[in-house]
């Protein structure tokens, strides 16, 4: 399992303090509800402050630029999506490996499906000139990190050995890779295998939500719920994962 996620208590906040985050977070709030109304194009740093009845260069004091906003609501997703799948791992804790997978992967299609505004902030690039900072690529990898745990206790699968080479590459060339991969699966010996095995997981369950939140399944009379259990639940058989039936 992974290291603890819980922290040392903090020092308590001044007032200023308090209310500097009590207006970051209403300034997020508002930055959501315009997204979720008219899509990331809707994003508007003046609409924002004019809902809080706030000066546009007044709003700036507590995020620098758009783009510093949005890393904010990505970061603020990830966590949220982290804790659904921290969650479901939790729950099923005492269920096989192979119900625990599709237990986390649910888990992240029903955190999409509640939220799909947020969940496009995720999926893709949520501005043509937006380049995300490094370090939300560790918020990402928190969402993934319960998947690691799980299909650590596969087996290797021989018709992924080319993915193998490639991914042992990468976790070779990228220490901080090799670490998330360690506090999650730590028992594993060659950590190759369940992280390739993640990221297939990670594709087949990022693009049938992907589809599915921007409408493209719709008319085509199957449940994505059936399809992603297909999907995720053919891949656990590849890996040998054992099931309680």
């Amino acid at each position: 399992m992974p290291p603890s996620e819980t922290s040392a208590p903090s020092t308590p906040q001044t007032p200023r303090q308090r209310y500097r985050a009590q207006l970051q977070q209403e300034i997020k709030q508002a930055a959501l509800a315009q997204i979720a109304e008219g899509g990331i194009e809707a994003l508007s740093i003046n609409a924002i402050a004019k809902t809080l009845g706030m000066s546009g260069p007044a709003l700036y004091k507590y995020f620098r630029n758009r783009d510093d906003l949005l890393t904010a609501l990505i970061s603020d997703g990830y966590e949220d999506a982290a804790e659904a799948i921290r969650t479901a791992a939790h729950r099923t804790a005492d269920r096989s490996p192979r119900d625990r997978l599709l237990a986390l992967a649910h888990a992240y299609r029903d955190w999409a499906l509640a939220q799909p505004h947020r969940y496009l902030l995720l999926a893709g690039t949520p501005a043509a000139t937006y380049e995300a900072p490094a370090h939300t690529t560790d918020s990402a990898r928190a969402v993934i990190g319960p998947f690691l745990t799980v299909l650590a206790e596969g087996t290797p699968w021989p018709a992924a050995e080319p993915l193998y080479d490639e991914v042992r590459a990468w976790v070779t060339g990228t220490p901080a890779v090799a670490e998330w991969v360690a506090a999650y699966a730590p028992a594993a010996g060659d950590p190759v295998p369940a992280l390739a095995a993640s990221v297939l997981a990670w594709s087949r369950m990022h693009g049938i939500v992907s589809l599915e939140v921007q409408g493209s399944f719709r008319g085509m009379g199957h449940d994505s719920a059936t399809l992603l259990t297909l999907e995720i639940g053919a891949l656990a058989d590849a890996v040998g994962l054992s099931s309680d039936a």
